[in-house]
């Protein structure tokens, strides 16, 4: 199958969705179209700031994203978006260390600025990873949609579409923690942490892209509430259809669900 041959393309709100049948065609066209847009931020301004998800669902892109050829990497600026709190950053379900062994070493960036959930002073390091992502225009995020529709570590409990932080400490729940122990990153439930610092939504909202890559018949209930359902931090994935520039990568499981009845065909 090649690229082209896209199953579904079709727009909900704002957002642009493309549907393809594997996972690995996806994470190629999900890759090639960020290849783009981060050369374009680097030929337009000198250098492209981006923000990088973490988790299972997101490895067939990032993989297919180090193998792009003609990106400026040492022009890129890399950000991520959430981290456990208390957890060092070589446990192995840090995202510190998920970004630093399948991005960081694979394409060496720039720069890449680690959000430390061990921070001695939480506070402290909140406002500093709030200052980097103020002090320039972030050109495109990656943002996945968890089970129970979170963005970044934005649970339904704790999303604010309005918040006026840039980062913030959240309390995970149940659900969220559950699918951390599903996707083998901690024994039980008990051990999974039950804070995060984490991206707020008005954060992500300031990039200029979204690309938002979701795969998996696990994700297609909150895919279908994403895309169809109200736009409500009940959902708070459900904000992809109100940015101006977001294209989301489904796969046959993860759109399962849907009926199209509110999307225009493209």
């Amino acid at each position: 199958m090649s690229l082209q041959e896209t199953i579904v393309n079709h727009v909900y709100g704002e957002a642009r969705v493309r549907i393809h049948a594997s996972q690995e065609v996806l994470g190629t066209a999900a890759a090639q179209e960020a290849a783009g847009l981060i050369r374009a931020a680097v030929a337009q301004s000198g250098r492209a700031r981006i923000v990088v998800a973490t988790g299972n669902s997101q490895l067939a892109m990032i993989g297919a994203l180090a193998g792009q050829e003609g990106v400026d990497w040492k022009r890129v600026d890399i950000f991520h978006m959430d981290e456990y709190v208390g957890i060092s950053h070589d446990h192995p379900a840090s995202f510190r260390k998920w970004i630093r062994t399948r991005v960081e070493e694979k394409v060496r960036p720039g720069s890449m600025e680690y959000l430390e959930g061990d921070a001695p002073d939480l506070e402290a390091e909140m406002a500093r990873y709030a200052r980097l992502l103020s002090a320039g225009p972030i050109d495109l995020a990656f943002v996945g949609i968890g089970e129970n529709g979170h963005i970044a570590f934005n649970d339904p409990a704790v999303a604010d579409f309005e918040d006026p932080l840039m980062v913030k400490r959240v309390v995970l729940d149940r659900a969220c923690r559950r699918q951390q122990v599903d996707e083998g990153h901690f024994e039980n439930i008990d051990a999974v942490p039950r804070e995060a610092l984490t991206l707020t939504c008005p954060a992500l909202f300031r990039a200029q892209s979204w690309i938002c890559f979701v795969p998996e018949a696990r994700k297609a209930k909150a895919v279908r509430n994403a895309l169809e359902g109200p736009i409500s931090t009940v959902c708070p994935g459900s904000l992809v259809r109100t940015h101006p520039n977001t294209t989301v990568y489904l796969d046959a499981d993860s759109s399962a669900l849907l009926d199209f009845a509110a999307a225009k065909a493209r």
